[in-house]
């Protein structure tokens, strides 16, 4: 078994930046033991490679879905180093015709992981290339055109797919099926978020007191990829403001500097929900038309910033729209009396959902 997954670089992989190089891949842990937070998946995890290692074969094909920055690429990392193979990244935008992925798994060799970020951006072409691999371990080639044209049936090496999105439901249900296991990505807790700053810390040489780590992972959305970036910049500013060690003083005073409030919210977030409470009543109100308002495109408003919003109850998605909930008056000081009538019964409906859903029957 090897110490490190073998990252095999080729025409698909995304060419890696300094930064990815120099922080963020040191930081990823390399062993389900170093990976804090997604107990459950671990653990399902840590039985499936056991069994594969038994039986000597290649982990079954597996899909991580959830909000952007939980851990699917290092999840993915760590189950090639666990299992003892190389892996190959690429993603699905990257993947543009049928040809480029029935190459890449040729070139796969006996137990590769092949880690597709953004699964569901695949052109169906290229899924159904997919299938067959999945199922078969084979590809159909065409070989020449016209009457001439002759179907080949290569066979690959078993490999194990990991593919990865934030948008779960958009992955046709062909693929879904295909997949020996789905799992859920969940929003990690402040213990784990704890842990995974300290972590980091460490990896960074950066000198940070328990309190200090606190604050940083308190503001750090339920999101190990932001628990990492606030933690590199209270790290410099701690360094060119203050002794270079990070206590709550410190990170509160360099977060702020950020505009991060105690929340994790930034000023964007504060923007979207300050305007759909000054202009639209609190809603409902559509994703388009929010997303003008505030000029920002409707996607990044739907996959970056409703997730953890609609986590801590500041937002809530109706038929009719988006609706702003009574906490997020309380967080930014408005009053809520000047809610519009329909996000109040919008809201007063979503709890009562909610609470007879725990009544058995």
């Amino acid at each position: 078994m090897v110490d490190d997954p073998g990252v095999r670089p080729g025409p698909l992989t995304p060419t890696a930046t300094p930064e990815d190089g120099r922080t963020d891949s040191s930081l990823r842990p390399r062993r389900l033991e170093g990976y804090f937070g997604q107990d459950r998946i671990k653990e399902s995890l840590r039985i499936s490679i056991e069994a594969a290692r038994q039986r000597e074969e290649p982990l079954d094909h597996l899909l991580f879905h959830g909000p952007p920055g939980l851990g699917k690429t290092t999840l993915a990392m760590i189950v090639a180093a666990e299992m003892g193979v190389s892996i190959r990244i690429t993603s699905g935008p990257a993947i543009e015709r049928a040809g480029d992925l029935a190459s890449l798994l040729t070139s796969l060799q006996a137990g590769d992981v092949l880690f597709i970020d953004e699964i569901h951006r695949l052109a169906l072409p290229v899924e159904e290339v997919l299938y067959p691999a999945m199922e078969d371990f084979s590809v159909d080639i065409m070989l020449g055109k016209g009457p001439k044209a002759r179907d080949v049936r290569l066979k690959l090496n078993r490999f194990t797919l990991v593919g990865a999105t934030t948008r779960y439901a958009l992955v046709s249900q062909p693929l879904r099926d295909r997949f020996g296991a789905a799992y859920r990505m969940e929003f990690y807790d402040q213990a784990s978020l704890e842990h995974i700053v300290t972590r980091s810390a460490e990896v960074l040489n950066c000198r940070i007191v328990p309190d200090g780590v606190s604050e940083i992972a308190r503001r750090s959305r339920g999101t190990a990829r932001v628990a990492n970036r606030l933690l590199r910049r209270v790290r410099d500013f701690a360094e060119v403001r203050a002794d270079g060690v990070v206590t709550s003083e410190v990170a509160s005073r360099a977060l702020e500097q950020l505009q991060i409030d105690e929340l994790g919210l930034d000023q964007m977030d504060r923007d979207l929900l300050r305007v759909m409470a000054e202009r639209f009543g609190g809603g409902p109100v559509g994703l388009e038309t929010l997303a003008a308002a505030i000029s920002e495109e409707a996607d990044t408003i739907m996959d970056v910033y409703e997730p953890y919003l609609l986590k801590i109850g500041f937002l809530q998605r109706t038929p009719r729209g988006r609706v702003l909930g009574r906490p997020a008056y309380d967080h930014l000081g408005l009053d809520a009396t000047t809610r519009s009538a329909q996000a109040t019964l919008f809201e007063a409906r979503a709890f009562e959902d909610a609470t007879f859903e725990d009544v058995p029957e």
